[in-house]
Protein backbone atom coordinates (compact mmCIF):
# COMPACT_ATOMS: atom_id res chain seq x y z
CA UNK A 1 0.00 0.00 0.00
CA UNK A 2 1.46 3.81 -0.95
CA UNK A 3 1.49 6.09 1.36
CA UNK A 4 -0.87 8.08 -0.79
CA UNK A 5 -3.49 5.62 0.29
CA UNK A 6 -3.10 5.85 3.87
CA UNK A 7 -2.59 9.82 3.37
CA UNK A 8 -5.47 9.81 2.18
CA UNK A 9 -7.42 9.06 5.53
CA UNK A 10 -5.53 11.58 7.48
CA UNK A 11 -6.38 14.51 4.62
CA UNK A 12 -9.66 14.90 3.46
CA UNK A 13 -9.63 15.31 -0.02
CA UNK A 14 -8.62 19.33 -0.42
CA UNK A 15 -5.46 18.30 1.42
CA UNK A 16 -6.80 19.40 4.63
CA UNK A 17 -6.81 17.99 8.55
CA UNK A 18 -8.76 18.19 11.30
CA UNK A 19 -7.05 15.59 13.80
CA UNK A 20 -8.16 15.48 17.26
CA UNK A 21 -5.02 14.22 19.72
CA UNK A 22 -6.61 11.72 22.28
CA UNK A 23 -2.91 10.98 23.56
CA UNK A 24 -3.00 13.20 26.42
CA UNK A 25 -2.59 9.87 28.95
CA UNK A 26 0.81 9.69 27.63
CA UNK A 27 1.81 12.73 28.94
CA UNK A 28 0.13 14.50 31.72
CA UNK A 29 -2.55 13.46 34.19
CA UNK A 30 -5.18 16.69 32.77
CA UNK A 31 -6.80 14.27 30.49
CA UNK A 32 -10.21 15.35 31.81
CA UNK A 33 -12.86 15.19 28.81
CA UNK A 34 -10.71 12.22 26.73
CA UNK A 35 -12.86 9.01 27.23
CA UNK A 36 -15.91 11.52 27.02
CA UNK A 37 -15.13 12.91 23.73
CA UNK A 38 -14.31 8.99 22.98
CA UNK A 39 -18.02 8.44 23.36
CA UNK A 40 -19.03 11.56 20.79
CA UNK A 41 -17.21 10.81 18.10
CA UNK A 42 -19.94 9.43 15.47
CA UNK A 43 -21.39 13.15 16.23
CA UNK A 44 -17.45 14.79 15.87
CA UNK A 45 -17.01 12.64 12.53
CA UNK A 46 -20.16 14.05 10.81
CA UNK A 47 -19.36 17.78 11.74
CA UNK A 48 -16.36 16.99 9.75
CA UNK A 49 -13.42 15.59 12.14
CA UNK A 50 -10.58 13.86 9.82
CA UNK A 51 -8.58 11.78 12.34
CA UNK A 52 -7.57 10.95 15.70
CA UNK A 53 -4.20 10.57 17.65
CA UNK A 54 -4.20 7.55 19.84
CA UNK A 55 -2.10 5.26 22.62
CA UNK A 56 -1.27 2.05 21.76
CA UNK A 57 -3.87 1.26 24.46
CA UNK A 58 -6.92 3.15 22.74
CA UNK A 59 -6.33 1.81 19.43
CA UNK A 60 -7.17 -1.70 21.12
CA UNK A 61 -9.76 -0.67 23.04
CA UNK A 62 -11.77 1.04 20.80
CA UNK A 63 -11.27 -0.14 17.59
CA UNK A 64 -14.70 -0.06 16.55
CA UNK A 65 -14.89 3.64 17.38
CA UNK A 66 -11.96 4.51 15.07
CA UNK A 67 -13.10 2.10 12.49
CA UNK A 68 -14.37 5.51 10.27
CA UNK A 69 -11.54 7.70 10.67
CA UNK A 70 -7.93 7.91 9.90
CA UNK A 71 -6.59 6.86 12.83
CA UNK A 72 -2.29 7.34 14.11
CA UNK A 73 -0.90 6.07 16.70
CA UNK A 74 0.91 7.71 19.16
CA UNK A 75 5.08 5.93 19.63
CA UNK A 76 6.65 7.44 22.32
CA UNK A 77 5.72 9.08 26.02
CA UNK A 78 6.85 10.75 28.50
CA UNK A 79 9.22 8.99 31.21
CA UNK A 80 7.78 11.05 33.82
CA UNK A 81 3.88 11.27 33.38
CA UNK A 82 3.78 13.35 36.74
CA UNK A 83 5.95 16.20 35.37
CA UNK A 84 3.46 18.57 32.73
CA UNK A 85 6.27 19.78 31.12
CA UNK A 86 7.31 16.57 29.29
CA UNK A 87 11.06 16.68 30.09
CA UNK A 88 12.28 13.42 28.82
CA UNK A 89 10.14 11.06 25.83
CA UNK A 90 10.51 7.46 25.64
CA UNK A 91 10.12 5.15 22.29
CA UNK A 92 7.48 2.60 22.83
CA UNK A 93 5.73 0.91 19.54
CA UNK A 94 6.90 -0.16 16.31
CA UNK A 95 5.76 0.39 13.19
CA UNK A 96 4.78 -2.83 12.55
CA UNK A 97 3.13 -2.90 16.05
CA UNK A 98 1.12 0.46 14.60
CA UNK A 99 0.27 -1.50 11.65
CA UNK A 100 -1.78 -4.30 13.63
CA UNK A 101 -3.43 -2.28 14.86
CA UNK A 102 -5.04 -0.33 11.82
CA UNK A 103 -3.21 2.81 12.13
CA UNK A 104 -2.95 5.01 8.83
CA UNK A 105 0.14 6.84 10.53
CA UNK A 106 2.30 6.93 13.33
CA UNK A 107 4.08 9.50 15.29
CA UNK A 108 6.77 10.93 17.61
CA UNK A 109 8.22 14.35 19.15
CA UNK A 110 11.54 15.60 19.10
CA UNK A 111 12.71 18.45 20.27
CA UNK A 112 15.13 20.66 19.23
CA UNK A 113 17.70 22.91 21.01
CA UNK A 114 16.72 20.84 24.19
CA UNK A 115 19.07 18.77 26.63
CA UNK A 116 17.57 15.71 25.46
CA UNK A 117 17.00 16.52 21.67
CA UNK A 118 19.73 13.63 20.46
CA UNK A 119 16.71 10.50 21.99
CA UNK A 120 13.86 12.47 20.87
CA UNK A 121 15.46 12.61 17.27
CA UNK A 122 16.89 9.23 17.28
CA UNK A 123 13.32 7.97 18.22
CA UNK A 124 11.94 9.91 15.25
CA UNK A 125 14.70 8.54 12.91
CA UNK A 126 14.11 5.33 13.75
CA UNK A 127 10.41 5.48 12.94
CA UNK A 128 10.75 7.52 10.25
CA UNK A 129 13.55 4.26 8.69
CA UNK A 130 10.90 1.95 9.88
CA UNK A 131 7.61 3.72 8.18
CA UNK A 132 9.13 4.14 4.82
CA UNK A 133 10.08 0.57 4.81
CA UNK A 134 5.84 -0.06 5.43
CA UNK A 135 5.02 2.95 3.52
CA UNK A 136 3.44 4.07 6.77
CA UNK A 137 3.28 7.88 6.89
CA UNK A 138 5.40 9.10 9.98
CA UNK A 139 4.17 12.70 11.47
CA UNK A 140 7.08 14.11 13.90
CA UNK A 141 5.96 17.27 16.40
CA UNK A 142 8.66 19.12 16.92
CA UNK A 143 8.59 21.47 19.67
CA UNK A 144 11.83 23.17 19.92
CA UNK A 145 13.67 23.45 23.72
CA UNK A 146 10.83 21.05 24.87
CA UNK A 147 7.17 20.28 24.69
CA UNK A 148 5.73 23.85 26.62
CA UNK A 149 6.66 27.34 26.12
CA UNK A 150 8.88 28.35 28.49
CA UNK A 151 11.06 30.76 26.60
CA UNK A 152 10.74 33.56 24.25
CA UNK A 153 13.02 31.29 22.01
CA UNK A 154 10.66 28.53 22.28
CA UNK A 155 7.90 30.60 20.99
CA UNK A 156 9.93 32.77 18.02
CA UNK A 157 8.62 31.92 14.08
CA UNK A 158 12.36 31.16 12.96
CA UNK A 159 13.39 28.63 15.88
CA UNK A 160 10.24 26.89 15.08
CA UNK A 161 10.53 27.04 11.27
CA UNK A 162 13.83 25.82 12.48
CA UNK A 163 13.06 23.23 13.85
CA UNK A 164 10.35 22.12 11.88
CA UNK A 165 13.10 21.69 8.99
CA UNK A 166 14.77 19.31 10.91
CA UNK A 167 11.65 17.49 11.16
CA UNK A 168 11.55 16.79 7.71
CA UNK A 169 14.70 16.06 7.05
CA UNK A 170 14.94 13.16 10.03
CA UNK A 171 11.98 11.74 7.78
CA UNK A 172 8.58 13.17 8.59
CA UNK A 173 5.56 12.94 6.01
CA UNK A 174 4.02 15.03 7.90
CA UNK A 175 4.94 18.19 10.76
CA UNK A 176 3.31 18.78 13.82
CA UNK A 177 4.15 22.02 15.62
CA UNK A 178 3.05 25.37 17.31
CA UNK A 179 2.67 28.56 16.04
CA UNK A 180 3.00 32.11 17.00
CA UNK A 181 0.22 33.57 16.12
CA UNK A 182 2.79 36.19 14.15
CA UNK A 183 2.48 36.59 10.44
CA UNK A 184 6.12 35.18 10.22
CA UNK A 185 4.44 31.95 10.81
CA UNK A 186 4.88 31.60 7.17
CA UNK A 187 8.33 30.45 7.31
CA UNK A 188 7.01 27.44 9.35
CA UNK A 189 5.06 26.13 6.54
CA UNK A 190 7.73 27.50 3.94
CA UNK A 191 10.69 25.45 5.64
CA UNK A 192 8.94 22.50 6.34
CA UNK A 193 8.03 21.96 2.91
CA UNK A 194 5.71 18.98 4.11
CA UNK A 195 2.33 19.74 5.35
CA UNK A 196 1.97 21.11 8.48
CA UNK A 197 -0.63 20.71 11.16
CA UNK A 198 -1.23 23.70 13.59
CA UNK A 199 -0.37 21.96 17.59
CA UNK A 200 -3.42 22.82 19.97
CA UNK A 201 -3.49 26.63 20.04
CA UNK A 202 -3.38 28.57 23.09
CA UNK A 203 -6.01 28.44 25.75
CA UNK A 204 -7.94 31.49 25.30
CA UNK A 205 -10.19 33.87 27.24
CA UNK A 206 -13.21 33.31 24.65
CA UNK A 207 -13.34 30.38 22.07
CA UNK A 208 -13.67 32.62 19.48
CA UNK A 209 -9.75 34.59 19.86
CA UNK A 210 -9.29 30.22 19.08
CA UNK A 211 -11.07 30.39 16.23
CA UNK A 212 -9.17 33.44 15.07
CA UNK A 213 -6.09 31.82 16.05
CA UNK A 214 -6.77 29.19 14.10
CA UNK A 215 -8.01 31.35 10.90
CA UNK A 216 -4.62 32.39 11.30
CA UNK A 217 -2.52 29.49 11.29
CA UNK A 218 -4.57 28.50 7.96
CA UNK A 219 -4.05 31.88 6.56
CA UNK A 220 0.00 31.71 6.85
CA UNK A 221 -0.28 28.00 5.04
CA UNK A 222 -0.94 25.49 7.77
CA UNK A 223 -2.77 22.28 6.26
CA UNK A 224 -5.24 21.80 9.31
CA UNK A 225 -4.93 21.65 13.09
CA UNK A 226 -4.03 18.53 15.76
CA UNK A 227 -6.17 19.66 18.83
CA UNK A 228 -6.56 18.57 21.89
CA UNK A 229 -7.61 20.03 24.72
CA UNK A 230 -9.28 22.39 22.94
CA UNK A 231 -12.11 19.72 22.01
CA UNK A 232 -12.00 17.45 24.85
CA UNK A 233 -12.45 20.16 27.79
CA UNK A 234 -15.11 22.13 25.90
CA UNK A 235 -18.58 21.71 26.73
CA UNK A 236 -19.38 21.01 23.18
CA UNK A 237 -16.78 18.97 21.82
CA UNK A 238 -19.12 18.59 18.25
CA UNK A 239 -19.41 22.53 18.20
CA UNK A 240 -15.71 23.15 18.23
CA UNK A 241 -15.55 20.58 15.21
CA UNK A 242 -18.19 21.71 13.27
CA UNK A 243 -16.36 25.48 13.78
CA UNK A 244 -12.58 24.03 12.75
CA UNK A 245 -14.51 22.69 9.76
CA UNK A 246 -15.44 25.67 8.83
CA UNK A 247 -12.46 26.90 8.90
CA UNK A 248 -10.26 24.41 7.22
CA UNK A 249 -12.42 23.34 5.22
CA UNK A 250 -14.53 25.24 4.43
CA UNK A 251 -12.14 29.07 4.47
CA UNK A 252 -14.00 30.25 6.61
CA UNK A 253 -13.99 33.58 9.13
CA UNK A 254 -13.27 32.81 13.08
CA UNK A 255 -17.15 34.81 13.05
CA UNK A 256 -18.64 32.36 10.73
CA UNK A 257 -17.14 29.71 12.67
CA UNK A 258 -17.96 30.83 15.98
CA UNK A 259 -21.91 30.91 14.43
CA UNK A 260 -21.26 27.07 13.36
CA UNK A 261 -20.00 26.21 16.90
CA UNK A 262 -23.12 27.91 18.54
CA UNK A 263 -25.13 26.11 16.52
CA UNK A 264 -23.45 22.64 17.13
CA UNK A 265 -24.50 19.71 19.04
CA UNK A 266 -23.19 17.35 21.37
CA UNK A 267 -24.16 13.73 19.79
CA UNK A 268 -23.77 11.32 22.33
Amino acid sequence: MEKTRRMSRIFAKDGKSITLALDGYYFSTKTKGIDETISQLPGLIENGLDAVLVTYGMAKRYAEEFSDIGMLVRADLSTSVFDPSVPYTTGIVTVEEALKLGADGIISMTFPGASNEVSSHRIAFDLARQADNWNLPFMCETLPYGYAVTSEASNRPDVIASGARLGAELGADIIKTRFSGNKEDEEIVRLANRPVLALGGPKTGHILDYFTFVRHCMDVGAKGVAVGRNITQDENPAGVVAALDVLVHQNGTAQEAYEAYQSGHVTA
